[in-house]
């Protein structure tokens, strides 16, 4: 069968006639897109009947997010919800690029314009970048996506948000080892150790991970220790503390390819990165407190306290000042310490005859970075300083969000917020003669109204409206268009005003499905106008309109079967594009945002015999630009991407056996995983590679 057939099967498949299945239990723990009613959400700050919800919210269990899979990377997995766009560089110096209808699809590198929260942790600091160091898949057992903007509960960088949790031990003592390996050298082992007694328990995963990179430059390494522990201290509260301690030595960034280059062999690096040994090397530390009440009845209390050190030596391509070789480069380093705390309360508001819930709450994050960039030769400093400064940025943001039931079937939910950040740069360098200290002060309100109508576990109606905003991060405001060090005086936060409607519920025969169309007027872009080198420069180019439809079904015909697919379609445009280029101006109005394919389509089969499962997954990308002017088109992924994993499990006793095994792109289809918005002289492409396989193991005993 052609790859298109095999797509529009599973899409018939799911949409087609539907038997209720004979065996749930098989089908537990699979992907879940659709608001069922008694699933709890957190996500939006406060619990909720995602049936009740009047936004978009998918869930993956467990299951989505770990079986028969290297968990090395986002794209394993989000990628199944609809709003949700995950692209892969297969570079580990940058991370994958992660966008929720738009919001973090100009992130140069990391993750930007989407707060992440592990076990409610703040992983994104207060300038809106989010690092996922601390985050070891293999322990995650849920992950909850709002695809919507939310800067009326989480501030500044919350376009979307992607919530994870870890597990927690449910037995006494438990042991598992999972080891798996495969192409380019790659290798990933875990060992988790978990126990649970009284009213306390605790988990210890220790975890490494290797690669030799399917491209030239592109080898990897990281190891991590994340350890938890909670208590209940009474039967209304409980104490909790997580650490993570991440050591990554090793990140060779190959860089970006031109089309030329591309087309003679996709695997190459970038010369430039090769000579001036472009790579980076991070430790990172997350330490955090957190309290949570209850009283049973509806009223809930939640405080979290974190603290975070990260030293960073960044290699880069980035040439410096004039004299300039082959091998010159810039070494950047970053010693970071940041911290915060998050108070949440939520109380049912009694009286008034219907059900009216308020929840409020304060967060507070502060951050200090002491950045110095010296001259290099193929990635070794030599001692010349170019840069010295001192970054700091504190973030203060009180929010309320109020729920009311004024009839059974209709739910009505508001928020407000105010945020204030505070940017200041104490500049040590004086061999120039200049002082480019500074400070800069955002302030922003946002809000949100929406409500849904709930006719039964068949259908939701829903909509809502949101306002959010997006302050640059301190690395954009540091890459000023001249060249200097200080903070860039003109680069401000963009605000956005979104509309969304939707509708999802599940019928009969274990069919359900979700569907939404939504529209974004965005002001003031922040927009990557250039990029050197590996260095990328940022402006405000003016007015965004970004408006879409995103879709999800799942169905289970029969017991051995089950059927999951997401859309997503991606009309984001200019509207106002003013870009001074020289002595001429760039005026783009009506051209699409580069890097985002219009049309993303993702589909898997699951075929489960006994303990056996096979899974078919379909991926499919549309055709995206890799400018702003969008002369450099990018072919879409054509009928797609195929992977097979195959996974079974033998018990005996508390022993538990579960061997799985993986063939990506299995056609070994030529495709660009992901695009470098702007790159200098056409560098944008970031391929993918060819076909790929790997195979592993997991041992798990767990006492009864």
């Amino acid at each position: 069968m052609s790859m298109p057939g095999f797509s529009l099967m599973l899409l018939l498949a799911a949409l087609g006639p539907q038997q209720a299945p004979g065996d749930t239990a098989a089908r537990a723990d699979t992907t879940k897109r659709v608001t069922l009613p008694a699933v709890e959400v957190r996500v939006t700050r406060a619990a909720e009947d995602r049936a009740r919800l009047p936004m978009a919210v998918g869930v993956l269990g467990e299951t989505a997010l770990r079986r028969a899979q290297l968990t090395s990377g986002l794209d394993e997995s989000l990628s199944r919800l609809p709003g949700v766009v995950v692209q892969n560089r297969y570079n580990f110096s940058l991370d994958q690029r992660v966008s929720l209808r738009g919001a973090g699809s100009r992130a140069n590198f990391g993750l930007r314009g989407v707060k992440v929260l592990l076990d409610g942790i703040p992983q994104t600091l207060p300038d809106g970048q989010s690092q996922l160091t601390n985050l070891e898949l293999g322990i995650v057992s849920r992950a909850e996506v709002l695809t919507g903007s939310a800067g009326a509960l989480y501030g500044n960088a919350s376009g979307g948000v992607i919530a994870f949790t870890t597990e927690s031990p449910v037995a006494p003592f438990e042991q598992r080892l999972r080891v798996g390996g495969g192409s380019f050298g790659t290798a990933k082992e875990e060992l988790v150790t978990g126990a649970r007694s009284g009213r306390g328990s605790g988990l210890l995963s220790l975890s490494e991970f290797g690669t030799g990179g399917f491209r030239q430059h592109g080898k990897a390494e990281a190891r991590e220790l994340v350890a938890k522990a909670d208590y209940l201290l009474s039967a209304r509260s409980q104490l909790g503390v997580r650490l993570s301690l991440a050591d990554a030595p090793l990140a060779q960034n190959p860089g970006a390819l031109t089309f030329a280059e591309y087309a003679v062999r996709r695997d190459s690096a970038a010369g430039s990165n090769i000579l001036r040994g472009a790579d980076k090397s991070v430790t990172q530390e997350q330490l955090a407190l957190t309290w949570r009440w209850g009283d049973g009845a509806g009223a809930e209390l939640s405080t979290a306290v974190f603290g975070l050190l990260r030293n960073l030596e960044n290699p880069l391509a980035t040439p410096p000042p004039a004299p300039v070789t082959a091998t010159s480069g810039t070494y950047n380093t970053i010693d970071r310490r940041a911290g915060g705390v998050r108070v949440s309360g939520s109380v049912p508001v009694r009286g008034f005859g219907t059900p009216l819930r308020l929840t409020a709450g304060l967060d507070a994050q502060a951050m200090r970075d002491d950045r110095r960039n010296q001259r290099s030769t193929a990635g070794v400093p030599t001692g010349v300083v170019l840069a010295d400064q001192r970054e700091t940025v504190s973030e203060l943001g009180p929010f309320a969000e109020l729920r009311w039931e004024p009839v059974s079937r209709l739910t009505l939910l508001g928020a407000a917020r105010w945020d204030r950040l505070a940017f200041r740069v104490r500049d040590n360098y004086f061999a120039d003669s200049v002082d480019n200290s500074g400070r800069r002060t955002m302030q922003n309100a946002s809000g949100s109204v929406g409500a849904s109508v709930w006719l039964g576990a068949a259908a939701t109606l829903y909509s809502n409206v949101s306002t959010s905003f997006e302050s640059p991060t301190t690395t954009e405001l540091v890459n000023t268009s001249n060249g200097t060090a200080g903070f860039n005086a003109t680069l401000d936060p963009q605000r956005t005003v979104s509309v969304e409607a939707g509708l999802r519920g599940r019928l009969g025969g274990g069919f359900d499905y979700s569907a939404a169309a939504f529209t974004g007027r965005i002001k003031d872009a922040i927009i990557q106008a250039r990029e050197i080198d590996g260095r990328a420069f940022f402006e405000n180019a003016g007015r965004v309109r970004n408006r879409g439809v995103e879709a999800g079904i799942g169905a289970a015909p029969w017991a051995w079967l089950r059927l999951d697919a997401a859309y997503t379609f991606a009309d984001y445009r200019f509207t106002e594009y003013r870009i001074p280029n020289g002595a001429v101006t760039d005026t783009l109005d009506g051209r699409r945002l580069a890097g985002i394919p219009r049309h993303f389509f993702r589909a898997t089969a699951s075929l489960l015999w006994r303990s056996a499962v096979v899974e078919l997954d379909q991926t499919t990308a549309g055709v995206s630009y890799g400018d702003d002017k969008n002369t450099l088109k990018v072919d879409g992924w054509g009928a797609g991407v195929t992977t097979v994993r195959v996974s079974w499990a033998v018990s005996s006793g508390a022993l538990r056996f579960e061997p799985f095994a993986a063939v990506q792109n299995l056609f070994d289809r030529r495709y660009v995983g992901s695009v470098n918005i702007n790159g200098a002289f056409g560098r944008v492409l970031e391929p993918a590679p060819g076909r790929s396989a790997y195979l592993g193991s997991e041992v798990r005993w767990r006492s009864r």
